[in-house]
């Protein structure tokens, strides 16, 4: 004989309402409760950040000009410090180029650095005069802190900077017999290059890819005691811009389109 399935009778609606009524409020306490103890971590006294130790290698600062720099800027104790809200305000200190932050349990931050390497001055002279690191980036900071009479001078657009201190790079093991350091280069905004030695000598190199330009400035190096050696005068400056060779002023003599095919 088979059997009918009985279906659970619905409970009624004032009964059902209340039920899911003391559900929500139940949420809602939970989330009051959960809120109001998160608020207490946040302001906690048993979570105050007591120290912050400093690693990486620190040219321009110390321990004591960090922490002065950050000052109160920190917002927060040991939990409720955003990491990434620290590591902005450590990159503000001057000459720090990268901050990480991390906690140390049970109250510290430890926070590495890296500062700015200076390469080179970065549109000396100009309003925009800032220094360049070997990453070719443009930063600022005191120049007083550098002794920029041994830094090189780059020169070019806004945004240009790592293309000119990449090219510097190839050009002065190229440059080198001239005898004579690299003292500025320059790209102008219609892409033209010129460099200028420490001992005064200009070189216009032109436009055109950096292989194609150092190319051109290692056949002028190779030949040019060919041109210079019968005169005996030292060189006042070069134009490298001719296709098949190259002119060059001589201090108290001028040649001109000396062939440089070799």
């Amino acid at each position: 004989m088979a059997r009918t399935a009985t279906l659970p009778t619905p409970l009624p609606f004032d009964i059902r309402a209340t039920i899911a009524g003391a559900n929500a409020l139940l949420v809602l306490l939970a989330l009051v409760l959960l809120g109001s103890v998160a608020w207490w971590l946040a302001h906690s006294p048993l979570f105050t950040l007591r120290g912050i130790v400093l690693e990486g290698e620190l040219t321009h600062n110390t321990p004591r000009t960090v922490r002065a720099a950050v000052g109160t800027r920190l917002d927060g104790n040991f939990l409720s410090i955003d990491l990434e809200q620290a590591r902005d305000v450590f990159e503000e200190v001057p000459w720090v180029r990268r901050a990480t932050v991390r906690r140390v349990w049970p109250d510290r931050l430890a926070v590495r650095l890296e500062e700015h390497r200076v390469a080179a001055l970065w549109n000396a002279g100009s309003d925009d005069e800032r220094l360049v690191n070997t990453f070719g980036e443009v930063f600022e900071a005191n120049l007083g802190d550098v002794d920029d009479e041994a830094l090189p001078r780059l020169a070019g657009p806004a945004g240009s900077a790592e293309r000119v201190l990449e090219m510097l790079q190839q050009l002065e093991p190229v440059l080198q017999p001239l005898g004579s350091p690299v003292r500025l280069l320059q790209l102008t905004r219609h892409g033209v290059w010129r460099a200028r030695l420490a001992n005064g000598v200009t070189i216009e190199l032109g436009r055109g890819e950096s292989s194609e330009l150092v190319a051109r400035a290692a056949r002028f190096v190779r030949t040019l005691p060919q041109v210079t050696g019968p005169l005996q005068r030292p060189l006042q400056s070069a134009d490298l811009r001719h296709a098949d060779g190259y002119a060059v002023r001589l201090k108290g003599a001028t040649t001109g389109n000396a062939a440089a095919r070799h």
